[in-house]
């Protein structure tokens, strides 16, 4: 019965001035700033935030409600169709939908998704559960996946994202790889199909799918010397500013610059036996010095060019008890498998999941096949 009408807020909008600007005096204007305020933090107001006037469709065209838009779910409302205004704030009702999606790939995850319309943010979910096992700069033509998931929508249509990935597998290289959602400690994880974490000692790379120009070599030509030698690391091609992550828990024991080759370089000690070491970076992350404690993932640094250096990438070197080893070929043990105490309801889980997924798949990897279903959960 109103109609709605969507309005920017620009650089340099405040709360008392929108309202001064849709025709109130400055006495009321404040009023309903104080009101509003309840609700909504004046000092979040940001240019590219949103606001909405509901006004009555006769010809006067009187506005009764205005609200303002946290997000796309979360909204700040004041009411003013009576004489003492209320604000309050609101929420849409967001409905999680499981949907199961199998594929085959004919180039990056990313790329194939993209191409097939699927949310390209569950590209990137994947990779996150499997970030110990499959190395994604290196997926193969032919590697498959099948995904159990929930994707969020609003207003019965609009996707506002995915929620969370359910179970998968991925078969890379004619390897199947299961991940399969159990819960221990009140921690909830996932497994392989014999209960081992698929979290490992280190994340298979240093960021997130960008591409690899050059490969562990005892002998790669050098671009800039024109010369043989050895590179004893891996190359990711990224633009600058691309954050670079540790992948293991560590310390910085070395932050600094070398001119004629690393550039900005950090080196992490990860334990005993394992050191890091990333080079050519632009800048270093707020608060990184030598000495730092560093967590799995966390970001360190920010692509560069600096040191010698051709274009933007990220030098990337694995050290195991001081020796050079191929970051892309490296193994880390398995941590915290189900305990032995739950293994029978672990693969009962198991076996409940696996046999959904075989149902739910049209047994042929050659086209992508995506459908929402109402199954009840395992």
């Amino acid at each position: 019965s109103l109609d709605v009408t969507e309005h920017p807020i620009k650089q340099g909008d405040h709360m008392s001035g929108i309202f001064s600007g849709l025709g109130f005096d400055a006495q009321t204007s404040e009023t309903y700033s104080q009101v509003l305020a309840k609700v909504l933090d004046p000092k979040k107001l940001r240019a590219g935030m949103h606001y909405y006037t509901f006004t009555t469709q006769d010809s006067i065209g009187d506005i009764r409600y205005i609200s303002f838009a946290n997000s796309r779910t979360d909204y700040a409302v004041i009411d003013i169709s009576n004489k003492q205004p209320q604000s309050y704030a609101y929420s849409k009702p967001v409905d999680n939908r499981r949907k199961f999606v199998e594929g085959t790939l004919n180039s990056s995850l990313w790329r194939e998704m993209q191409s097939k319309g699927i949310d390209t943010q569950l590209a990137i979910e994947l990779s996150d559960v499997y970030a110990w096992q499959i190395d994604f700069f290196d997926v193969k033509e032919g590697d498959s996946y099948q995904v159990i998931y929930y994707e969020s929508f609003i207003d019965d249509t609009t996707s506002i994202g995915i929620e969370s990935i359910e179970a998968a597998t991925f078969t890379h290289i004619d390897k199947k790889y299961i991940a399969i959602p159990f819960e221990q400690d009140s921690v909830p994880e996932f497994f392989d199909e014999e209960g081992n974490s698929l979290r490992k000692a280190f994340l298979k790379a240093p960021m997130d799918f960008f591409r690899i120009t050059s490969r562990f070599s005892n002998a790669r030509f050098h671009p800039v010397l024109k010369r043989y030698r050895a590179h004893h690391g891996v190359d990711y091609a990224a633009p600058v500013g691309t954050p670079v992550k540790t992948i293991g828990d560590g310390t910085v024991v070395f932050k600094g610059y070398q001119g004629g080759g690393a550039g900005n370089y950090l080196k992490i000690q990860h334990n005993s036996v394992y050191q890091t070491t990333y080079m050519h970076l632009s800048k270093f992350a707020k608060g990184i010095q030598q000495g730092s404690r560093v967590k799995q993932g966390e970001v360190i640094g920010y692509v560069g060019s600096t040191g010698l250096s051709t274009g933007p990438h990220l030098d990337f070197r694995v050290y195991k008890n001081g020796t050079p080893i191929n970051p892309l070929t490296m193994e880390a043990p398995p941590s915290h498998p189900v305990k032995p105490e739950l293994k029978d309801s672990f693969m009962g889980i198991k076996n409940q999941y696996i046999q959904l997924i075989d149902s739910l798949s049209l047994q042929s990897t050659d086209t992508l096949y995506v459908s929402s279903f109402n199954q009840e959960q395992p």
